[in-house]
């Protein structure tokens, strides 16, 4: 299934070298590395994020007497983050890289001198409660970074290959899937210049991305089902019916917020400077953050967790108000100059959704249907079969799913194929500012 992260296919050029058995053992080891530094990286933004966000949303507001969840504390605070991060965007050299609105998962290496400003607005995002994930920025540092580290030690690796696997490394820490960060790449292997099989190109990746994976789990880290649902149990065939409403209809729910997208990012970005923008952005986000209160802030992972350890505590009417608070908050993150990824937020939307679905359709077994809703958010938003179906399963925590997710995939696939992808492309940004769509004004529109 295609997705946003494979690469069109290279021209057709001379056979190179092959993926023997001791050149696969060869390039392991850069593989390895690659994946145990992209985790490290990741790990090391994910516990200074968390010591801001204690700082912000506990230690500064019990010191002022004030709740954490008071919905003035959470305006101030995101109204905060807004002004600061647009200052970094505006004022530190490279402008805290290109807007993410406008990248993919496979980001283009950035140059070194870039990375300070793009890892302090990430911090600065994550902690302040902005609804966007890691995932894009912290790919686009672990690409640049292990491309350099590696041009100094292994100069006879292929920068592309480098790039792919820091990416497949990062993906499979970020979402502990392996297999699925490996898969992502079927689109893309074609164009490296090596023979052999599927598997053969896919191995490294795959190595890579397990590499990733493990040793987040080792350092604390990791992504799944922090409340997991009682299982699934035997397949039955009008679950398919039930689920692929579930999921068709929280795919096309994802294509209000797709279709939004370029409106809003238009709006925002017609005040033409970053703080401006940016710090607007805060302001809003603060406003819904108001109505729709903590559990509609920050990239949405432990908020999932929340919903998942106690689903009765969310009637139908509350589910479908986080439901639009969420998404209309993605939309403004994505649209107002923050750094950040829209998958986490996605999946925290797909949990309410299929929460909200078991909730309607009583004889749909919740595990499933909780499936099925981030599977049709995920596939909506980040255009990754590969990837919804696998977050899906790790989400609810049961392998049983699976099987039931791979046909019901099919009908939300189309759903969401004729539509048009979450990212701002060169011609939005022509009929924003005609001298954006030139690609040396790429990085100074986002700052």
């Amino acid at each position: 299934m295609p997705g946003p992260i494979a690469a069109s296919p290279a021209p057709a050029t001379s056979p190179g070298p092959q993926l023997t058995v001791r050149r696969l053992v060869l390039l392991s080891i850069p593989a390895i590395l690659i994946g145990v530094l992209s985790a490290l990286t990741l790990r090391v933004l994910d516990l200074i994020a968390g010591q801001l966000d204690d700082v912000l949303w506990t230690s500064m507001p019990k010191a002022l007497g004030i709740p954490s969840d008071s919905p003035w504390w959470i305006f101030t605070v995101l109204t905060a983050t807004g002004i600061a991060v647009g200052l970094v965007v505006w004022l530190v050299p490279g402008h805290a890289g290109p807007d993410s609105a406008t990248t993919e998962l496979a980001a283009a290496p950035l140059p070194l001198w870039v990375l300070p400003g793009l890892f302090v607005v990430v911090l600065l995002s994550l902690a302040g409660g902005v609804s966007l994930g890691p995932e894009n920025p912290i790919i686009a540092v672990n690409v640049s970074l292990a491309i350099a580290l590696v041009a100094r030690i292994a100069k006879a690796v292929p920068p592309q290959l480098v790039g792919a696997l820091a990416i497949s490394a990062t993906i499979g820490a970020l979402f502990g899937t392996p297999v699925a960060a490996a898969l992502v790449f079927t689109g893309m292997v074609g164009e490296f210049k090596m023979g052999g099989s599927l598997w053969d190109k896919l191995f490294l990746p795959l190595v890579a991305a397990g590499a990733g994976s493990v040793t987040t789990f080792l350092l604390g880290g990791g992504f799944g089902a922090t409340a997991p649902l009682p299982a699934y149990g035997t397949p039955q065939a009008f679950d398919l019916l039930l689920g692929a409403i579930v999921a068709c209809a929280a795919a096309a729910f994802g294509l209000v917020g797709i279709y939004l997208f370029p409106l809003v990012h238009r709006a925002f970005h017609a005040l033409r400077h970053p703080l401006l923008y940016i710090a607007l952005g805060g302001v809003v986000l603060g406003l819904l953050g108001m109505v729709g209160g903590p559990i509609t802030l920050f990239k949405g992972l432990e908020q999932s967790g929340e919903l998942l350890a106690d689903p009765d505590a969310y009637p139908p009417g509350q589910l479908a108000l986080i439901l639009l608070i969420k998404m209309a908050a993605l939309v403004v993150a994505a649209s107002a100059g923050f750094r950040g990824g829209r998958i986490f937020p996605a999946v925290f939307l797909g949990v309410a959704a299929g929460l909200l679905g078991g909730a309607l359709l009583p004889g749909l077994p919740l595990s499933l249907a909780v499936a099925c809703g981030v599977l049709g958010l995920v596939l909506a938003i980040a255009r990754d079969g590969w990837v919804a179906l696998f977050v899906a399963v790790a989400m609810v925590g049961d392998i049983t799913v699976l099987p039931m997710l791979c046909i019901i995939v099919l009908p939300a696939w189309l759903v969401v194929t004729w539509a048009r992808e979450m990212l701002i492309t060169p011609a939005d940004l022509a009929r924003e500012r005609p001298e954006a769509a030139l690609p040396w004004s790429r990085t100074r529109s986002a700052g």
